[in-house]
């Protein structure tokens, strides 16, 4: 087989966020870095990539929970599970960072990030953290990076299980899966129903506050030689309890979703074709009151590869986007339709130890007109073991329609927009052991701020204004050591993320943060320990308030009973320490989890 074919069959395997069961001694496949399959260690852009068995140890309650066991993914929260959780990733804003579900975005339209919060780890295969901009390739909110959230899917043949799991606040699960696939064809179910009764969310409340997840994943495909169709749907739906400002205890429900239609098609040797229709909605609905918010974006994402030759990749395509967005807070809100098109080219250059990355994007806004973004990397190898990496980029954020049409909102507003600068070096220090240290410097401009009566900055009272500008700089190093039966990460973070117009620190991010997981693993068991060390962070912007830094170490253990039957255990919080992750709100104690799972080792 010829090797234009060959990578040609990869990328039908894997572009356009497809996934496959790896064996454990193949090097990880990623595809959100530049849309095409590449291995995790060719990536010129840093990349985390959190495999199936490392979320299954974790026994994390949801996506944000699995997140912070790595440095520099900052989580925000007001309280426990289903309480809203931020991502402030490399320093950047919460609503900064781009997520998608197997490349569907699912970042709202209203406000804020994406709700981490009600994503069942249970139902996802593996997760590709990308760092820094890459608005070039995916548009709107890619500025501090992109996750790329995968969901389940078969290998061959046919495969069942089931899991049943209790713990401390009156915390109960239950997940099932059934998956097929014979070559030509593909199908498969997973479901997962998560009830808590959890503890006060806020320190000055007492009453319990509750929430509850049904989520499941649907998929059907089939290959039919040189075309390739497959069907998606993933959907979290349950109800959450909470406090409001007053103490007053509410309740809302939630519902969130992505369906794609994907089309994959060589219409020539060394073209592949891929084209995504997918539609995404976030809902949310309160039960005391008539307050909602409620997104639903459909999109159509034409992505065209084409290997010039066995040295370039070109990748060429168009996102066509309809945007319907609707809210009302205390009786008062909006109902608007968003078109945003952008089209983007990027070519992927291999010339000897010399690797050339270059990517750019035109997107059309329909409340701010035309934006350009891009994309330089270049790497080289320096010998079989050492790399050296250099980058810049450019990002933008669009304001939402709560920015331009909600509480203080400004039709006027412009992009908030980024540049950053990086470079890298990856050592290989033996064959089980690897370092990789990464500095980078990020420059973000009209950062959007609301300005209340008494604030002097804005020539418009009350209104959110494009005010701020921000700075941050830092430097993350890791460390990974597989000498079996141990296996060890280490990641640290030093950054400084600043708002240069106040001249105070940008809040809820640490300065420092520092992470490690340390399993030792045998045919029979498994033992695991993470350790998370934050130093303190600057709780609100319209505070002096610092939430104090804090260590935390989490215990996990496996024991394979049978052939297909796992215990497997956590305790969180092991040493019951006491820590904020908004000021005035609690979070979890010392709690021990056990769950019984019947399947086949993954």
């Amino acid at each position: 087989m010829s090797l234009t074919k060959r990578i040609i069959l990869i990328s039908l395997l894997y572009a356009s966020c497809g996934n496959a069961l790896q064996a454990a001694d193949e090097p990880a496949i990623v595809v959100t870095a530049t849309r095409t399959a590449q291995i995790t260690d060719q990536t010129l852009a840093p990349v985390i990539v959190i495999e199936r068995d490392v979320i299954e140890r974790s026994a994390a309650v949801d996506v944000a929970d699995l997140l912070r066991l790595h440095a520099g993914l900052d989580i925000g929260r007001n309280g426990g599970a289903g309480q809203p959780a931020s991502l402030f990733l490399r320093g950047t804003e919460s609503n900064h960072t781009l997520i998608m579900i197997d490349g569907v975005k699912i970042n709202p339209g209203t406000i804020g990030g994406a709700a981490l919060q009600n994503i069942r780890p249970d139902l996802i295969e593996r997760i590709e953290v990308v760092k820094g901009p890459r608005s070039s390739l995916y548009g709107s909110d890619a500025i501090g990076g992109v996750i790329n959230l995968i969901t389940r899917q078969a290998a061959e043949g046919a495969r069942g299980y089931f899991a049943f799991g209790a713990g401390r606040y009156g915390t109960r699960s239950e997940n099932l899966g059934v998956h097929f696939g014979n070559g030509t064809s593909r199908a498969g179910l997973d479901a997962s129903a998560y009830v808590t009764d959890a503890f006060a969310t806020r320190q000055d409340a007492s009453d319990e506050r509750g929430h509850d997840d049904l989520s499941f994943n649907l998929y059907a495909g089939r290959n039919f030689g040189a075309l390739d169709l497959e069907l998606r749907r993933w959907q979290s739906a349950g109800n959450t309890e909470y406090f409001d400002f007053f103490l007053t205890p509410l309740d809302q429900d939630f519902s969130n979703t992505a369906t794609s239609l994907m089309l994959k098609a060589t219409p020539r040797d060394a073209w592949l074709s891929t084209l995504r229709l997918s539609q995404a909605s976030d809902e949310i609905d309160q039960n005391q009151g008539d307050d909602f918010a409620h997104t639903r974006r459909n999109q159509l994402d034409w992505q065209n590869d084409v290997q010039l030759d066995a040295r370039q990749l070109l990748t060429a395509g168009l996102m066509l986007s309809r945007e319907k967005a609707a809210s009302s807070v205390f009786g008062t809100g909006f109902d608007v339709t968003t078109d945003v098109n952008g089209v983007y080219l990027q070519d992927d250059i291999k010339f000897g130890a010399h690797h050339l990355l270059l990517a750019g994007r035109h997107t059309d806004h329909d409340s701010f007109g035309g934006h350009g973004t891009w994309n330089i990397e270049y790497g080289y190898e320096w010998s079989s073991a050492t790399r050296f990496t250099a980058a810049a980029g450019t990002g933008f954020r669009a304001p939402d329609a709560t920015d331009r049409y909600g509480f203080g909102g400004n039709p006027d507003l412009k992009p908030e927009t980024s540049r950053n600068l990086e470079v890298g070096a990856r050592q290989r220090i033996s064959q089980r052991q690897t370092m990789t240290v990464n500095l980078f410097d990020n420059r973000i401009e009209d950062l959007i701020e609301f300005t209340d009566p008494d604030d002097f900055l804005g020539p418009i009272q009350g209104a959110n204004q494009n005010l701020h500008k921000a700075r941050i700089r830092g430097v993350e190093l890791s460390y990974a050591l597989n000498l079996q039966p141990v296996s060890l990460r280490v990641e640290g973070i030093v950054q400084n993320p600043k708002n240069e117009t106040s001249g105070e620190p940008l809040p809820r991010r640490a300065k420092r943060s520092l992470t490690t997981s340390l399993v030792y693993e045998q045919a029979a068991y498994l033992l695991g320990a993470d350790l998370i060390l934050q130093s303190k962070r600057k709780d609100s912007a319209f505070s002096d308030t610092y939430n104090a830094g804090y260590g935390l170490v989490n215990l996990s253990a496996q024991w394979r009973v049978q052939k297909d039957w796992r215990l497997i255990g956590k305790l969180e919080n092991a040493f019951d320490k006491h820590y904020e992750l908004a000021d005035g709100f609690n979070s979890a104690g010392r709690a021990l989890f056990i769950e019984a799972r019947y399947g086949p080792a993954l």
